[in-house]
């Protein structure tokens, strides 16, 4: 029911920001009320134009000074700083100036788009709803994701991608308590989208001819330069933010002097204003010539780079997209020009070029490839994409430690784990690792005998830190530690004490087939450092012991089948 509530919001905050934002481009370059979403490029301003993103950068400078710091940046490492440091909470001014902060950035012409301000208004928003009611920071954690993928899918119409981009970025794990929410907030607000926004795609598309198989070769080739592309990309970024760092001013001016960067770049190129998914369009549809792909490219990426370098509120998503099509567009016009029998179809380099980039660079390579198919509702377009996207991955993989979503925060020094893998604690039982040669001592054994047999290391748990306690039967009576023989004997010292009167009868046990993750639940929330094991059909049954050690042994078989290789039947017939 909360996801519902959630999904609906992030579809009116969608359709809500972008009115505003196209509010402020009217009325900042156009000089009318209207909220009709426009492009600032065909404004009439002249050089007037290059003092007005710099006049918006002053306003985010005060915002982020005497508001929040956290408006800064493209929104979605925000929403995973949240994640990580403070259990899911987002404080309720992010979700009031970050929307705001966007709108007025892009009003004044920042190269940025919507979307990653969405999602973390959103996750703001699904935060926010998790504090109101008493719930865990895991639970939690899943409405601010809702909340965030929930705003992907209402603002591209994309609901599947939204999915896994909550998954890949925010959430870190597949689990049902998490994936049916998410799908319930993501449906809920591309219908809410349905409503308020139509049923377009936000990228109108053609048909496209992506030429497979015949082109598949050229797909290889693409997948190099875009996983290239995204680490020079990222690099870049994290360079002009350290740039802006070093320079004698005050950091509330940073904003204003990359608005005033791109003042002088919209001046000369004004396509790189504002959010451009019409040009994105222009680009997905075969509309400029080679000429005008490289000049978009290069000066949205520079206007890019300067502007959210000097630390001012945007997304990331739409501009990559922009500069990553037109180079995709590109080369495939610059191979059909090297080699004539080509016929490369640009709309289809530069769509799966789009997704390529951008996964590789946030490390989110499934979600894009879903995403950039949501987008055509092609079929055809799948492998292309997956060829790609994949390619582009692995080389982003070896040449940058972290993503251009995690640089940030790895300086920070949190670190973000983003490979899915199972739990091996949940796929291991108790019974192939406990100890099947429990230490085991009798009730009637007076203490002051167990004293001197552990401290001449004569009894048999001299390697443990508890022995369990049997009595005639050979039935489990109890537990004892060694701190409990040295606090015993301080209030025991004569010899009258058996072991099985001073030990610990209240017994927290495991069993055999229960999982290592279960006995581990149980050890934490018991607060004791091992446990019995015993046969369900008889509880007094003895047949193992779970400590510390037993449970690495776990670990430890996981890490061997990762890293020790096994003679294969090439090398044992050799």
């Amino acid at each position: 029911m909360l996801a519902s509530g959630i999904g609906i919001a992030a579809g009116l905050i969608a359709y809500l920001l972008l009115k505003l934002i196209g509010l402020f481009t009217n009325l900042f370059f156009f000089h009318r009320f209207s909220a009709e979403f426009t492009s600032p490029m065909t404004h009439h301003l002249g050089a007037w134009v290059i003092l007005l993103p710099a006049a918006g950068g002053i306003v985010i400078g005060f915002m982020a000074k005497y508001g929040t710091s956290k408006i800064k940046g493209h929104g979605i490492p925000e929403a995973m700083e949240a994640v990580l440091t403070s259990r899911s909470r987002i404080h309720p001014k992010v979700a009031i100036l970050k929307p705001l902060s966007v709108a007025v950035a892009i009003g004044t012409g920042g190269p940025f788009g919507a979307e990653g301000p969405i999602i973390q208004t959103g996750g703001a928003v699904g935060s926010l709803v998790g504090q109101l009611f008493h719930m865990t920071a895991s639970e939690r954690k899943v409405l601010l994701a809702c909340g965030a993928g929930a705003g992907m899918s209402a603002t591209f119409n994309t609901p599947i991608a939204g999915v896994i981009l909550a998954i890949e970025l925010l959430l870190f794990e597949f689990r049902s308590r998490s994936f049916i929410p998410l799908v319930v907030a993501s449906t809920l607000a591309t219908a809410t989208r349905f409503v308020v926004m139509g049923r377009s795609a936000m990228f109108e598309i053609g048909n496209v001819d992506f030429g497979i198989p015949s082109n598949l070769l050229y797909y290889l080739l693409l997948g190099v330069v875009c996983g290239l592309a995204a680490v020079g990309f990222s690099r870049a970024l994290y360079w002009v933010e350290d740039q802006f760092e070093h320079l004698p001013v005050s950091e509330f001016w940073w904003p204003a002097i990359g608005g005033l960067a791109l003042g002088v770049i919209g001046f000369f190129m004004p396509r790189v204003l504002g959010v451009g998914y019409d040009t994105i369009s222009g680009i997905l549809n075969d509309k400029f010539t080679l000429g005008l792909l490289l000049g978009i490219m290069v000066f949205k990426a520079v206007a890019l780079l300067v502007s959210l370098g000097s630390g001012t509120s945007g997304g990331l998503l739409a501009p990559m997209f922009m500069t990553s099509a037109a180079m995709g567009a590109a080369f495939a016009m610059g191979l059909n020009y090297l080699i004539p029998g080509a016929h490369l179809a640009p709309s289809a380099f530069a769509l799966v070029a789009m997704g390529a980039v951008f996964g590789a660079a946030a490390n989110a390579t499934f979600t894009f490839i879903i995403f950039a198919f949501e987008i055509t509702r092609d079929y055809n377009s799948v492998l292309p994409l997956m060829l790609v996207s994949v390619i582009a991955s692995g080389i982003a993989r070896q040449f940058m430690k972290h993503s251009i979503m995690t640089e940030k925060l790895a300086r920070r020094g949190l670190h973000v784990h983003q490979d899915y893998e199972a739990d091996v604690f949940q796929q291991v039982t108790v019974g192939e690792v406990m100890s099947k040669k429990p230490p085991t001592v009798s009730a009637a054994m007076k203490l002051t005998e167990l004293a001197d047999r552990i401290v001449r290391n004569e009894f048999q748990s001299h390697q443990r830190q508890a022995a369990l306690v049997l009595d005639t039967a050979g039935h489990l009576v109890g537990i004892i530690t060694r701190g409990d023989v040295l606090r015993l004997l301080q209030q025991h010292p004569d010899d009258s004490v058996t072991v099985g009167e001073v030990c610990t009868a209240t017994l927290v046990v495991a069993h055999p087939d229960e999982s290592v993750h279960d006995a581990m639940v149980k050890l934490l929330t018991n607060g004791v450092g091992r446990l019995p094991v015993v046969s369900r059909e008889t509880p007094h049954a003895l047949v193992g012991y779970l400590g510390r050690a037993e449970v690495m042994a776990a670990r430890t078989r996981r890490h061997e089948e990762e890293h020790v290789r096994e003679p294969g039947w090439l090398s044992r017939t050799a």
